[in-house]
Parts: C-alpha cells; structure tokens; sequence
C-alpha cells in the first residue's frame, strides 16, 4: 500500500462540510497556529480504520504522507506509526521513536499531537531514568515540539507518575500560547483524577500565577468548593 493509494482512500471518505468546519475549528486563518493547514473531512474514526488496514507501510510511504498538505493525510501516518509502536520490539521502536521525532515539524496541530505523542514518545520514555528529550522539546521554542513535551506525560500519568508533569507545568506558567496553557491544565487534570492531593498541592503553590486556562482545565472535576478557592485569586 502505498502513500498516494491511501490519499485515495481517505479522499473517498471527504465530507465538503466537515472540511469546512475543520478549517475554523483548527484555526486556518492568516496568523492563527493553523495558518495553511487543509482538510477532507474524514472523521477519526474513519481515519483510524484506514490507518489498521494499513498498519504495515513502510517508513519511505509513511514519509510522504507525514509531508501531504492534507490535514488527514498526516493524521492518518501517525495512526499508523501508533499501530506499529504497539506491535514493535525494541530495536523497533527505537526506530519509530527517531522518525517520529525526526517530522515533528509535520505533527502541526493539537490532534495530531494529542492522538500521538503519548503513545510514541511517552511509552518510549516511561520506563527511562533519563527524561531529557521532553526537556530538550519543551526549550525549543517550537509550540508544537513543546505541546509534545507536555501531552507524552499522559503515559507517565497512567502509572502514577506524575514528576514531570508537574516540572513542566511550572515551566510553562508563563508561555505566551493558551494550547499550551491547554495541555498542562490538562495533565493537571488527569494527575488530579489519579491522585487528587498532587493537584492541588501544585495548585497551591502555583494557582495565582497560573494562566486561567491552565486553572479552568486542571480545575474541571475538583469539588465546586476546591473550584471557587482557586478561582477567586488575590
């Protein structure tokens, strides 16, 4: 199977308005994080399910999707490269893990990333003493190399390990873009539904310097009495 057949397959599944939507909703406009980006329509699903027939191309095929200017295209690449890494070896997955971070310049929207990284980069690393690579992608002054650095901490999380989700959380306290103020509060959120005291010890050290929008998300399932303490800031 190759890169252009599965263009052809994707293109099939198109919905016009769907299409439409997407560009508003993943902010295409001139200036707006998705500035260019260009979409079929295809739902998730839909992608996903081409993604497991095809879950054996090669990286070459791979590439030339992860490169497609079609939104689906690339999402439909890194549902692939997931099914992999979750069949791979060792040896391969280290493989998977180079090339992925090798086109995070191709991972260039909040779902591409949140339907990735965590279960890539994140799994790769859960295990590892040495977490620099997230630290490397937080500093590098990419947004979505650093959104990368925060989501991976999903697979952390899910283990009850919640260091590094909370060192970056602090260290983008004061990033200038709200999808980055999304994906801490959101990871403070699920570090919260594991272990509520973790949240809101960071909570109460850092709320009155957090952006209201890593507040709001890391805040969503507290009692409304947890919620109204944290909300009304000196």
């Amino acid at each position: 199977m190759t890169a252009e057949n599965i263009k052809r397959q994707l293109l099939a599944l198109g919905n016009p308005k769907k299409a439409e939507h997407s560009k508003y909703f993943f902010k295409t406009g001139e200036g707006q994080y998705g500035e260019g980006d260009k979409f079929i329509g295809c739902t998730v699903p839909e992608t996903r399910y081409v993604a497991k027939v095809h879950k054996n191309m090669s990286f070459a095929e791979l590439e030339k999707l992860l490169n497609d200017e079609l939104h689906e295209c690339r999402l439909c690449a890194l549902l692939i490269l997931v099914e992999q890494y979750k069949k791979a070896g060792e040896l391969k997955r280290n493989e998977i893990v180079d090339f992925y971070l090798a086109h995070t310049s191709c991972v260039n929207n909040w779902d591409l990333v949140d339907l990735s990284c965590y279960q890539i980069v994140g799994e790769w690393l859960k295990n590892k003493k040495d977490r620099s690579l997230l630290y490397c992608l937080a500093d590098s002054g990419l947004l979505w190399n650093q959104r990368i650095a925060v989501v991976s901490t999903m697979a952390f999380i899910r283990d009850n390990d919640f260091g590094d989700t909370l060192q970056l959380s602090e260290k983008f306290l004061y990033h200038n873009h709200d999808l980055i103020h999304k994906a801490c509060g959101w990871m403070l959120r699920e570090t919260g539904k594991r272990d509520e005291s973790v949240l809101t010890g960071f909570l109460d050290k850092y709320y009155k310097k957090m952006p209201r929008t890593m507040l709001r998300y890391a805040i969503e399932r507290l009692s409304s009495g947890h919620k109204k303490k944290y909300m009304q800031r000196a």
